[in-house]
């Protein structure tokens, strides 16, 4: 299959070619080789232990044009003296297109994981709740992995320890395919919002500029909050709900028209 997808482009001839150089797009992305990615990172705990992780990512589903977001990724590490092997993964999305989220940090106390990220990309912002600090916590209880709230993160807890949205050309410069907890400081230097320096317990004036608030329907439709705020009345607003299959739950209308049922 592969050997024909090749020959249909040599015949499309030198313009195909041009194109795929011009969008930066090689021949192997093109064909579906190398957008997967694996390696290894040594994390920095709060008290001063290091541990080594294994990461790997795959990148595919929606996305703008030239560009290759994350489907899915994953990663994997050994308990401190217990030998207890426990992995984290984030799937494809079919709501968003993608994954969900960025890993920021991970740190451990009393035996138990904790994993800070933040979400991928506007529609996982929205579909998360739109956290301020915008920040998604995951705490591991023993078998599963479940969503906590931010005060209830150790305060310990302050450092960002893990590479965030590794470029396929920082993951193949590794040395040895790992990156040691100064490589990855090194590379986390580049990002200039406060919440990726360190992990802040204090809300943010614009936590993510520029992305408008969603509603998410049972249809698999995203609506922007102008749907229902600029309704005429509550009763309106409510009609839009139901008419767009969004669930009761998720219904804005009384956080716009508080007394006007």
């Amino acid at each position: 299959m592969k050997k024909e997808i090749w020959k249909l482009i040599m015949r499309a001839g030198p313009l195909l070619l041009m194109l795929l150089a011009f969008t930066g797009m090689n021949a192997h992305a093109f064909l579906g080789f190398g957008n997967s990615a694996s390696w290894k990172e040594e994390v920095l705990l709060h008290d001063g232990r290091k541990i080594v992780v294994e990461r790997s990512q795959t990148h595919g589903g929606r996305g703008e044009v030239g560009q290759s977001p994350i489907k899915e990724h994953s990663i994997t590490f050994t308990l401190p003296g217990t030998g207890k092997a426990i992995t984290w993964k984030d799937e494809y999305s079919q709501d968003v297109g993608h994954a969900n989220f960025d890993l920021l940090a991970l740190h451990i106390m009393n035996d138990t994981p904790y994993l800070v990220m933040t979400t991928y990309g506007c529609m996982a912002y929205n579909k998360w709740g739109r956290p301020n600090p915008p920040y998604v916590i995951f705490k591991y209880g023993g078998k599963v992995w479940q969503r906590i709230p931010l005060p209830e993160l150790p305060a310990e807890f302050k450092g960002i320890n893990l590479l965030h949205s590794a470029s396929p050309y920082e993951i193949k410069s590794l040395d040895k395919g790992l990156a040691s907890a100064e490589t990855v400081k090194e590379l986390n230097s580049s990002l200039k919002q406060p919440e990726f320096k360190t992990i802040i317990r204090t809300p943010l004036d614009k936590p993510e500029e520029g992305c408008v608030e969603h509603i998410h329907t049972e249809n698999h439709q995203w609506l922007s909050i102008d749907w229902f705020s600029n309704a005429p009345n509550y009763d309106s607003c409510v009609k839009v709900c139901e008419r767009e299959k969004v669930d009761p739950k998720k219904c804005p209308c009384d956080r716009f028209f508080k007394g006007d049922k």
